[in-house]
């Protein structure tokens, strides 16, 4: 399975802060934004993605990750000329995505829950056996949000982007599984009255074929969709007291990497010494210590 990072968009709704950098590389604590979802898709064992941005942004984030080849990944990038739609990402990945099956994940996402990386490997089952995945997380307020509404088996019986009248309080978070065939699907989309090639009408084409599965979140999950000044502050502040109070991080791609197996101890000594200078650099050194 490969992997895609949608990095795009104009981040308006954290202006001034994203005038000149786009919000996925803001830091969230103590790293940078992107940090985050990439570490989701290690977490699933991925090692081949590619990051989409637009075109001012996209070199800054290449600057940040280069080739990945430092945390055993194989990272590609591609250029979004505007934000039309997160659909889009799967037809300006269709080389890349060649007849693999693929997650993509939003640049802006946090997710961070015990029990992760095996929700991610059914999810992985479900794209071989040719199922889309969605993820539905209960939120305050549902009519900001996609809602999916299912029945008492946890079957999907329908998506709606944003509804005055919200069928359920879940919704679905920017991180979704799908087969082979989703490149195809994603070309047959048109778009929006908003002009965007919308992701639920891509979900919606799986579910018409009774293809699309929903993994609901439950309550020891934390999702951050870090697209406004208060949840960016919340997530922060999350990320903090989760380092602080148990001495682990969170989104650390060098000790992800490093538990993976995809890179061994004297890649993992290399990557502490180059940041020894930083608290980030002695927890590194830490992990080394106790292996």
């Amino acid at each position: 399975m490969k992997g895609i990072i949608l990095a795009g968009g104009t981040g308006s709704r954290l202006w001034p802060i994203t005038k000149t950098v786009t919000k996925q590389l803001l830091p969230v604590y103590d790293k940078p934004m992107i940090y985050y979802p990439l570490s989701v898709l290690m977490l699933a064992g991925i090692q081949e993605a590619l990051i989409i941005s637009d075109p001012k942004n996209l070199p800054l984030i290449q600057n940040l990750l280069g080739s990945g080849t430092h945390w055993g990944l194989r990272l590609s990038y591609a250029i979004q000329e505007k934000p039309e739609g997160l659909a889009q990402a799967l037809t300006i990945g269709e080389h890349f995505i060649g007849n693999d099956d693929v997650c993509l994940i939003l640049g802006d996402n946090i997710l961070y829950m015990s029990g992760l990386i095996s929700i991610l490997n059914e999810a992985i089952k479900d794209a071989n056996e040719g199922f889309a995945s969605i993820f539905g997380y209960k939120v305050k307020q549902p009519r900001d949000f996609g809602i999916i509404e299912f029945d008492d088996k946890k079957n999907v019986l329908s998506l709606e982007e944003k509804p005055s009248e919200p069928k359920s309080n879940y919704a679905a978070i920017g991180l979704y599984f799908y087969d082979k065939t989703v490149v195809e699907k994603a070309k047959q989309i048109t778009p929006s009255k908003r002009g965007e090639l919308e992701i639920t009408s891509l979900n919606q084409l799986y579910l018409e074929e009774k293809k699309l599965k929903c993994h609901l979140l439950g309550r020891g999950a934390v999702w951050f969709d870090t697209g406004t000044f208060q949840s960016l502050s919340k997530a922060g502040n999350f990320i903090e007291l989760i380092e602080e109070t148990h001495g682990i991080k969170i989104g650390c791609c060098e000790e992800i990497a490093y538990n993976m197996g995809f890179i061994d101890r004297t890649q993992l000594e290399k990557l502490a010494e180059n940041l020894s200078k930083s608290p980030y650099g002695a927890y590194l050194k830490n992990i080394l210590d106790e292996s």
